[in-house]
């Protein structure tokens, strides 16, 4: 209790004024099923207990500024961190503002944090199977206006192709808006099918010739002791992810 107890870095080379992470459930002051440090208010934990996990996310990190805190809605709408107000309603946020800290919400759905190879923008975005079939990368790419080859992205941790079955339409919306999406879909049970939400990222950016894409390697159903997972539990808490510029120290 009341301790950070680890996270996951980005395995990317970003630049070095970049800092990006997602947390883990353990440690913090939620109770059961939120055990741990449950950073998400909208879930039914204790709003006090939300309140000294956040406070401890800062306090333990050093982080430059409180995270902006994000209204998710599993949409496409993309917002400048420093100029919405905690709880604003969007699915993205970018910044070009050094000590300014973006951060999304997750418990199986896909974290998927960007950056320019200069260091100067950053973005996270909450990259479930909706929002991606919503276009909510094409828009995030778009607020980021730069070419694909000047980008790099981070997967965090999501439900694996192992774990998401999803339904024929699930699958029909995503053929409908490209027909390539068929490779990130494997036949399961009759009419249900497993889907790879890392895959399906990166055939969005992929499109917009983003190359440069790290991740993917986790499965937040799968690893409990590390993850929240809506899917496997129902009732439980979020995740964090988050990404900023530091700023410059002064000489």
């Amino acid at each position: 209790m009341g301790e950070l107890c680890g996270w996951v870095e980005p395995n990317w080379p970003a630049p070095p004024g970049v800092r990006a992470l997602t947390t883990l459930r353990g440690g913090g002051y939620s109770e059961q099923p939120f055990d741990g440090l449950n950073l998400g208010d909208h879930v039914g934990d204790d709003p006090a207990a939300v309140a000294r996990n956040r406070a401890l996310l800062s306090q333990s990190l050093q982080l430059p500024s409180e995270p902006v805190w994000l209204t998710q809605v599993h949409g496409r709408d993309v917002a400048e961190a420093s100029s919405v107000p905690e709880g604003w309603v969007a699915d993205a946020l970018f910044s070009c503002t050094p000590g300014q800290v973006c951060a999304i919400l997750t418990a199986d759905c896909l974290p998927l944090l960007l950056c320019s190879r200069t260091g100067d923008r950053v973005a996270a975005v909450h990259a479930g199977w909706r929002g991606l079939a919503a276009g909510v990368i094409e828009a995030t790419l778009d607020r980021l206006a730069l070419p694909g080859d000047e980008l790099m992205v981070w997967l965090g941790p999501a439900i694996g192709p192992a774990c998401f079955e999803v339904g024929a339409e699930v699958r029909d919306t995503f053929l409908q808006r490209a027909p390539e999406a068929e490779m990130a879909f494997k036949r399961n049970r009759p009419g249900h099918w497993l889907a790879d939400i890392y895959q399906l990222a990166r055939l969005c950016l992929r499109r917009r010739g983003v190359a440069a894409v790290w991740g993917g390697e986790c499965c937040t159903v799968t690893d409990k002791a590390r993850f929240y997972s809506y899917r496997r539990d129902g009732r439980t808490g979020r995740m964090a992810t988050l990404i900023w510029i530091e700023p410059r120290k002064n000489s």
